[in-house]
């Protein structure tokens, strides 16, 4: 991450992200292996759904949490 602030990874939105969804393909990533993307409150459900119906979802955290186990 970097010093700017982390905005929505939904197609087109430009609000500030609030949530990290950690996911993974199987069919394509080793079973530790976590991918993010990040979302903003209106989009947290629909992304979330995305990546759950394909199975890939692993996580949703609160993007400050993440941040802080990423710097531990």
């Amino acid at each position: 991450m970097t010093d700017e602030t982390p905005i929505c990874s939904a197609k087109g939105c430009r609000a500030d992200a609030v949530w990290v969804l950690a996911w993974n393909n199987p069919k394509v990533h080793t079973p530790e292996r976590r991918k993010t993307w990040l979302a903003c409150e209106e989009h947290r459900e629909h992304l979330s759904q995305f990546l759950g119906v394909r199975g890939f979802l692993k996580d949703v955290v609160p993007l400050r949490q993440w941040q802080a186990a990423e710097q531990a």
